[in-house]
Parts: C-alpha cells; sequence; structure tokens
C-alpha cells in the first residue's frame, strides 16, 4: 500500500496508468472513467455547489468541477499531486494532511452541498473508513450528498471472485469496501456496481 511519498513519485504517471489500465478493463481501475462521470453529472445537476474532494489526487473529477463553476475544497496526503491539482485549480483551497489522521481546519471551517471520495478509501480498515465518513457526514449542508467511487464489492463473495479472476495482480494490502458491511453502519447508504472492481456509493 503507498504512502503519500509513493503517491509523490506515481504523480506524473499516474493519470495514464490509471487510464490504460481502466481501457484494458482491468483491476483495479475498470470502471474508473465511467464512475467519475456519474460523479460529476450527479454533482452538477444542481448546478455549481459548494464541494470538498477528499483524496483529489491529481484532480481528474474535481478539475471537471472547478471548471463548471463549483467552489473547490480538497485534502489529501501526496505534496506532489496537490501541487499539480492547485495548478489546475488556482482558486481552489486545499489542504495537506493524512486523511486517518483528521481533516485539517480550512477543510473543517466550511460546510459542502457535495463531498467526493473516489479511489482513497480503500488505504483504510473498515473502522477509519467509517470515522471518517461520520466525520464527513457532519460537514454536509442540510441535503447535502457524499458521493464514494472506489474498488468496491458487494459482499465478500463478489471480491472473491474478481480475486480469482485477477489473482496475479491483486493488491493485499487494500482493504476494499462490501455494500453488505457499509449496510450495517450507515443503513441509509446506497450502492451502483458500476465494474467488477468498482462501486459508487451514495451517502447523505
Amino acid at each position: 500500500m503507498l504512502d503519500g511519498k509513493g503517491f509523490d513519485s506515481w504523480a506524473y504517471e499516474y493519470d495514464e496508468d490509471v487510464r490504460t489500465t481502466d481501457e484494458r478493463g482491468d483491476y483495479p481501475f475498470a470502471g474508473y472513467a465511467d464512475v467519475l462521470h456519474i460523479i460529476e453529472e450527479r454533482v452538477l445537476a444542481g448546478g455549481p455547489s459548494d464541494v470538498l474532494d477528499v483524496g483529489f489526487g491529481t484532480a481528474v473529477l474535481t478539475k471537471r468541477l472547478y471548471d463548471a463553476g463549483c467552489r473547490i475544497w480538497g485534502q489529501d496526503y501526496s505534496k506532489t499531486m496537490i501541487q499539480i491539482a492547485q495548478e489546475k485549480m488556482p482558486k481552489a483551497v486545499l489542504c495537506f494532511g493524512d486523511l486517518g489522521l483528521s481533516l485539517q481546519p480550512p477543510v473543517l471551517a466550511q460546510r459542502y452541498d457535495n463531498i467526493v471520495v473516489t479511489y482513497a478509501l480503500h488505504h483504510f480498515t473498515l473502522q477509519e473508513k467509517c470515522i471518517l465518513l461520520r466525520r464527513l457526514q457532519l460537514c454536509l449542508k442540510p441535503g447535502g450528498t457524499i458521493y464514494i467511487g472506489d474498488i468496491a464489492f458487494a459482499d465478500a463473495e463478489d471480491e472473491a471472485t474478481c480475486r480469482a479472476r485477477f489473482a496475479d495482480e491483486w493488491d493485499d494490502d487494500e482493504i476494499y469496501m462490501h455494500f453488505d458491511e457499509m449496510k450495517e453502519f450507515f443503513p441509509a447508504i446506497t450502492y451502483e456496481k458500476i465494474s467488477h472492481c468498482c462501486g459508487l456509493f451514495t451517502l447523505q
């Protein structure tokens, strides 16, 4: 599992690596472009809004929202990716910080219409995921929505099927979300399967 420095090293090749893996339909990024497009459409359906992107990386999704007039805040733990994202979005408020430890004061100072978390939560344990999501719920405006696009599965059996198909590439250090587990902690959460290794969770 990569840490912040690992993502720093990967930053300039990240987008191309993800794109080619997605186009091949391979784990772990099959469905990446589709899930980002769906989140983009849903966030923008209500017009420009206040958006928090948690783990924004190189700002592939966030830049689209920024260009559409959304006001952007974000937190990431790769300094190089923050630099890349800030160059794309000069007016965005972007913070450095480990999501597993805390949200930074500029992030906590706002309330958001939409919060997006894409391909970030698989680096955390189930307990850490739940703690972070509860913190994020407190950052929502009334009626606000959290969109989580990630490597995810309906249940353990669904993951096992994917794992058997991609055994040689599988990352044993990552911890993927299962809808049945998340439902126990967040009864109102919904899940849409996007590909054999990608899903979209929605939480209010």
